[in-house]
Order: C-alpha cells, then sequence, then structure tokens
C-alpha cells in the first residue's frame, strides 16, 4: 500500500482556505498512487484558537466535510478538524474517510490541559480506540498526546493493528526550554514501531502561530467577565514555530520516508505486509502477549480495597 503524508501550514481559524488546500493535496496525493493520505492534527483550523474554537467546528453532515469526503473517491484519507457532535459537544477529531464515504472519526482521549495547552477547556475526550481494515492491514489512528500514554496504543495493538497513524501538533518551546520536542518525538514514534512491529506514518505540521496567554496581576484571579482593560490581568504574547519532521517508519524502527523541518512538504512510502510478517517472525515480542492478564491485573489494582495506597 503506498502512503502519503502532507505536511501543511494551516492559517488560524481560516477554515475556507485549509479545506481548500486539504481538498487539492488530497487529489494531488491520489493521483500520485497514494491509497492512504495523512494530514496532521487540527489542519483544517490550526492550533491557538482559544475561545473561538466554536468557529471553526465542523458537524458531519456540514458541506465543508461533504466536499472533503467526496474528494477521497479513489483513496483514503486521515484529516485533523474540530468536530461539532449533534448534542453539541466539541471534539479534536481526525476524520477517517475511504473511497468517498466517512468511516468514523476518531476523537482524542487524552486532552493537555498545562502550559500552553488548552484543549481540556473546550473539548470532550473520546471513548474509544476503534481500528479499520483498508488493503488488507488494520490501522489504529492516534492524535498527539495519545502516544504519550502508553495504554491507548497497546489497546491498538491487541485489536491486531499493524499499522498506526499518528497526527500531532508539536512546537518548538511549547514544552519549556529544559525539553526537546523533536527528539521526543523521535524517540516515542521509533519506539512503538520496534516495540509492536507496526508501522507508523506521523504527521506533524509547520508554520507559526501566536499563543496569548492572560494572568492576574499581583497574584489577584481574573475577572472573566470584564474586559483586558478593566480586570487586572497580564498578557503576554509568544510566538510558536511548528517545527514538522513526518516521517513514516517501517516495523524495525527504521524511517522510510522523513520530511523537512519548518517547511511544507509531502513524502511517501510503500507498506508491505512482508516486512510485517518478517518483524513478527525475527522478533515476537507480542507473541505471548496476554491482554487478559492485563485485564485481571486491573481489575486487582482498581477494585482491590485491601491494597494500601503509598501516599
Amino acid at each position: 500500500m503506498k502512503v502519503a503524508i502532507y505536511q501543511t501550514s494551516p492559517i488560524l481559524l481560516d477554515l475556507k482556505s485549509n479545506l481548500e488546500d486539504v481538498i487539492a493535496k488530497i487529489r494531488q496525493g491520489r493521483e500520485k498512487g497514494a491509497q492512504l493520505i495523512v494530514f496532521p492534527e487540527l489542519a483544517l483550523t490550526g492550533y491557538f484558537f482559544g475561545q473561538r474554537y466554536h468557529e471553526v467546528a465542523l458537524r458531519l453532515d456540514s458541506k465543508e466535510i461533504k466536499q472533503l469526503v467526496s474528494a477521497t473517491e479513489g483513496t483514503a484519507a486521515v484529516v485533523g478538524f474540530i468536530e461539532e457532535s449533534p448534542s453539541m459537544n466539541f471534539y479534536n477529531s481526525a476524520l477517517v474517510m475511504v473511497d468517498g464515504n466517512i468511516l468514523f472519526t476518531y476523537r482524542k482521549l487524552n486532552l493537555p490541559n498545562y502550559g500552553v495547552f488548552e484543549e481540556r477547556k473546550y473539548f470532550a475526550p473520546g471513548k474509544q480506540i476503534p481500528v479499520f481494515r483498508l488493503h488488507d492491514l488494520n490501522i489504529a489512528v492516534f492524535i498527539c498526546n495519545d502516544l504519550w500514554h502508553p495504554s491507548l496504543p497497546y489497546l491498538g495493538v491487541v485489536q491486531k493493528a499493524d499499522v498506526f497513524v499518528t497526527i500531532f501538533n508539536s512546537s518548538q518551546g511549547s514544552m519549556g526550554t529544559e525539553f526537546s520536542n523533536i527528539e521526543s518525538w523521535t524517540i516515542i514514534n521509533t519506539f512503538y514501531s520496534r516495540i509492536f512491529g507496526i508501522y507508523n506514518i506521523c504527521a506533524n505540521r509547520v508554520g507559526e502561530e501566536s499563543f496569548r496567554e492572560r494572568r492576574a496581576a499581583s497574584g489577584i484571579e481574573a475577572d472573566q467577565t470584564k474586559s483586558e482593560e478593566d480586570s487586572p490581568v497580564l498578557c503576554e504574547t509568544t510566538t510558536y514555530r511548528f517545527w514538522g519532521g513526518s516521517e513514516i517508519i517501517n516495523p524495525f524502527g527504521h524511517p522510510i520516508a522523513k520530511a523537512d523541518l519548518y517547511k511544507q512538504d509531502e513524502i511517501f512510502g510503500e507498506i508491505s505486509r512482508d516486512l510485517l510478517r518478517q518483524k513478527k517472525i525475527l522478533l515476537p515480542y507480542l507473541r505471548n502477549d496476554d491482554p487478559y492478564f492485563t485485564y485481571r491485573e486491573l481489575q486487582r489494582i482498581l477494585h482491590d480495597k485491601s491494597r494500601v495506597d503509598i501516599p
């Protein structure tokens, strides 16, 4: 199966332009023979949207989604966007489309809410990790912080996932000066491929966006009902640069293709069932894995009243 990653630079809150760009790239990828085309997290909106998130949210029955889905005829695509459910919940989602049809939306489960990350303020968490089948391969989708919680990738593998599609928005400096996002994502992406013996299709974005942080002055909490001029708050704006570096990694943890840093790019790679089989024969890490044991231990840990928790 031929796969493609389009490493885009979405314009913040410009749904129309971003949608047009994604649709054009899906068509380009299909013309180049890609059978699965992957875009970054929140590719239709940008990341630091703040309290305007609802302005660029899309329902699955919206005309924009219908246009996007129609563009996938003859191929498949995964696109990050803000989803609004019929009950008016909002999700950081990945739309999974195959040959002009919606299969499902994967909704991000682990929503960060620290530092510059405010997703839990705006979004509801997902409830499931679905796995879908495409060209005789089982594929699981994850969004950014989900991969920082090893239990979630494990749930994909328990469902016999052969391929991870990992979409994220990672920028320099967003985790502080003592932490390298580029180094950490390289380790994480390779780790899961090598340990689980899966292909990992990892799509990050590029471009710059500014985050405006409001802090209470002199330790006084800001009054959200007042304007910035009337409230005792300090506002600090910081611009973050998304670094790209999207990559396709094989089951041995080796990169098949890697995108440039800091600029828009497209990469392609071939996924082979033969290589998956070879890894399982040579390094059968999961052959004796027993999810029922994991389930029993979780039941014991969560419900054993005699267990003493260490403070």
